[in-house]
């Protein structure tokens, strides 16, 4: 049976996007998701998202199989692509440009912009040791510029969940950084239970920061929404930026706000459609 597929990306981070209404299980398993996201054998992808009924009052449900095979709690990117397929899907049927769609992470809510961007309502940071999770706390301390030992060098780390793990270092220059050598390292380091995604951050102004990360169970990628959020969270917590600020990941801006009224996470960035298939 054919399956048909289109494939979208944000920022560069890209994911192969699947109409799975009919059922409320992946079509696909998590081993034939990591052949089609092979660049080489495959479609080549970070990620393959599929679009499943809604629960409990929601739009729709998202779950989504990293190129690993894993399957994280949440993509910041991979949302803002949904949102973007959900409306092709609908097509002259759509009614609203605000979906509320159900992730392991909790219910976020896209809204596609008049100009076509797409801006998430990401929800609420968790700043507990235990909420991460990791054990360079206490459960119920926060982890702001805690010292962690990572391929022979002290860093100072800062830990944020936005229903995925997060463990963000402050750098002079991103682009110095060894990715490929340390984010593994990061990943795997035994203090992060769940494995973790990690970032690198360069404050060039207050209102603009540059990213590089390593994001966990995709390796090097060229942006990561969940990740851009989680630094903005970090660098207000250690003094360093503004609530809202343009992070700038290798493969553009998004804009992001910690909002001050609610305290939630609001993250603006393109969802674009590359190409369409079948499988």
């Amino acid at each position: 049976m054919a399956i048909e597929f289109t494939k979208y990306h944000g920022l560069g981070n890209d994911f192969i996007l699947i109409d799975n209404r009919s059922t409320s299980l992946p079509v696909l398993t998590p081993e034939q998701a990591v052949e089609l996201c092979d660049r080489h054998f495959g479609i080549g992808a970070d990620g393959v998202i599929f679009a499943l009924p809604g629960e409990n009052g929601t739009d729709y449900t998202m779950r989504i199989f990293n190129s690993d095979g894993s399957e994280p709690e949440m993509c910041g990117n991979g949302i803002r692509c949904l949102a973007g397929f959900i409306a092709d899907l609908e097509g002259e049927s759509r009614n609203k440009d605000l979906y509320h769609i159900h992730t392991l992470a909790g219910v976020m809510a896209p809204q596609i912009l008049p100009n076509g961007q797409v801006k998430v309502d990401m929800g609420l940071p968790k700043l507990l040791a235990g909420e991460i999770p990791t054990s360079l706390a206490l459960a119920e301390e926060k982890v702001i510029n805690q010292p962690l030992e990572v391929a022979g060098k002290s860093w100072d780390v800062t830990c944020v969940s936005m229903g995925n793990p997060h463990c963000i270092t402050f750098v002079e220059d991103v682009a110095a950084i060894p990715l490929e050598a340390i984010g593994p390292q990061f990943e795997h380091h035994p203090v992060f239970p769940q494995r973790t995604n990690t970032e690198f951050i360069q404050v060039v102004r207050p209102d603009y920061l540059k990213m590089r990360v390593w994001e966990r169970g995709a390796g090097i990628t060229l942006a990561c929404g969940t990740g851009a959020c989680a630094a903005l969270v970090a660098a207000v917590l250690t003094g360093r930026s503004d609530r809202t600020a343009t992070v700038e990941l290798p493969g553009g801006p998004l804009q992001i706000e910690w909002s001050q009224i609610d305290q939630r996470l609001y993250m603006t960035g393109p969802a674009q459609k590359v190409f369409t298939g079948s499988l």
